[in-house]
């Protein structure tokens, strides 16, 4: 079972072939055996995730279930979940215990899945390798001595070693495309306020969006449909009428060649130096098979797409420096023992509270806030992130969707580049000019590259797209067999 897809769990549970209790029993198995070794989860409650399992029953019991009605899925602890220790990856809250649902969890759990834990992150989702976590890194299950990318490493190392069938992540900058790309699945961000951001602990508001991580396209949509929503307490949610993000999987199309119609545009700035070429051969094989498929490709440019990695390191931080000042130790979270007055209390509870990263990103992020750097490096990283907008504009008049590579390489080792912050950012610097215009993007296995570790295929749409990417990446599985493969674990 646990090599079976969303859908295919679905209707193994509604027709009582299994029960939840017994699908969910099969995974914590796996979970208590691996995560020793994978350490993709920071929290798990056997006894909890099994009372849901069997409220999900007694609903399939009843025939009242839906498509996600006692499916097993993992939240990325960036998500509050009420009665769940949620951490965000940081000794800053470590002891912290929600006691309330976000808004992704809470339409999950209304959806009838079974929470199976909290997963590993990236602390506050600052980086692209999951070493940050204060809890430790997450191994790559296709080869432990490797990342699994961050920050939602922790989600896309439980699907990909099938401790979970589906699960949450965050995307900031490619947090959900990039370790799904390290760790060989599927994972979407969706066009910025299409799922709601309430309950998810904010690194950078204006950037920020949940999404899902599976190993296919359809089980993405499938998660998406309940993800997504207008929610009010979330003044960036978008208020749009309900979508079946799967309505082009079963849409009756040619067989041999399904993607008749469809314009790829394909960025110069995407294929030029600093993709490594074991990457650069599969990606290119993926585009040929579309090809195949019917599609035909054009060639696009993004002359601003250069400038988002420094965009992107003023905004970001800039806005991590707002939303993290609330982490002071005096309402909750950690708090420093020792302490002479209230400000020593600040300082000793934030410096032991936070990791290097962090506080490298809050002193970049209130440097460039600052009196006299404002207009000098804030507001010109606006008119940046204006221009790179304007980009992905003008590039959708002449296509329908994007493709490329979503990361330059694949996983690296390991301790490889936490020297080296600059290194490491530029792991997202296919991902981040997404971020900064708001659009939907997502990535799909597309092959294997050097030392058997998985590629990822970028497909980016244009906004509230999802349906399209969602059709072009299922049509593209269903005669490929990358999204299958499994690590031998």
């Amino acid at each position: 079972m646990i090599n079976e897809s969303l859908v295919q769990l679905g209707g193994r549970l509604r027709t009582r072939e299994v029960s939840s209790v017994e699908l969910t029993t099969a995974f914590l198995e796996r979970i208590a055996r691996l995560n020793p070794v994978l350490n993709a989860f920071i929290t798990v409650d056997r006894e909890r995730t099994l009372a849901q399992a069997r409220e999900a029953d007694a609903r399939l019991g009843r025939g009242e279930g839906g498509p996600l009605t006692g499916i097993p899925v993992a939240h990325k602890d960036i998500f509050c979940a009420r009665g769940w220790r949620t951490t965000c990856g940081s000794r800053m809250l470590s002891n912290f215990v929600s006691p309330y649902d976000a808004h992704v969890v809470e339409r999950l759990a209304g959806a009838g899945a079974v929470c199976l834990g909290k997963t590993n992150m990236d602390e506050f989702a600052m980086g692209s390798s999951n070493e940050t976590s204060h809890f430790g890194p997450v191994k790559n299950p296709w080869n432990t001595a490797m990342v699994s990318g961050g920050s939602s490493g922790g989600s896309a190392a439980a699907v990909a070693a099938r401790l979970a069938p589906g699960a949450t992540g965050t995307d900031t900058g490619g947090s959900i495309r990039q370790p799904a790309a390290l760790c060989g699945l599927t994972g979407l961000k969706p066009t910025y306020g299409v799922v709601s951001r309430y309950g998810m602990i904010a690194f950078a508001s204006s950037l920020d969006q949940g999404g899902p991580m599976a190993r296919s396209a359809q089980d993405c949509a499938l998660l998406l449909n309940s993800m997504s929503g207008f929610d009010p307490r979330d003044s960036t949610s978008l208020e749009r009428p309900a979508e079946d993000y799967s309505r082009g999987v079963d849409a009756a199309r040619d067989p041999d060649r399904p993607l008749v119609g469809l314009t790829v545009g394909l960025p110069k700035e995407f294929f030029g130096p600093g993709m490594d070429a074991d990457v650069a051969a599969a990606v290119e094989a993926a585009i040929a098979e579309v090809r195949r498929l019917g599609a035909q490709t054009v060639d696009i440019g993004l002359p601003n797409m250069e400038l988002s990695i420094p965009v992107y390191y003023v905004l970001a931080p800039a806005e991590a420096s707002s939303n993290l000042s609330r982490f002071d130790g005096v309402r909750y979270g950690h708090r420093s023992a020792q302490f002479d007055d209230l400000m020593d209390m600040y300082c000793r509870t934030r410096a032991e509270g936070f990791g290097d990263e962090v506080k490298r990103r809050i002193l970049i992020g209130t440097y460039v806030l600052s009196h006299g750097y404002y207009d000098a490096y804030y507001l010109q990283a606006q008119k940046l992130r204006r221009l790179i907008a304007q980009d992905f504009v003008a590039a959708f008049r002449h296509c329908d969707v994007i493709m490329g590579p979503t990361s330059p390489t694949v996983a690296f080792a390991l301790g490889a580049r936490s020297a080296d912050p600059v290194q490491m950012y530029l792991s997202d610097i296919y991902t981040i000019a997404v971020n900064l215009a708001g659009l939907p993007g997502m990535s799909i296995p597309c092959g294997f590259g050097g030392h058997g570790l998985p590629v990822g295929l970028q497909i980016i749409g244009n906004y509230f797209d999802e349906a399209r990417m969602i059709e072009v990446a299922h049509r593209y599985q269903q005669v490929t067999d990358w999204h299958l493969r499994a690590p031998a674990l």
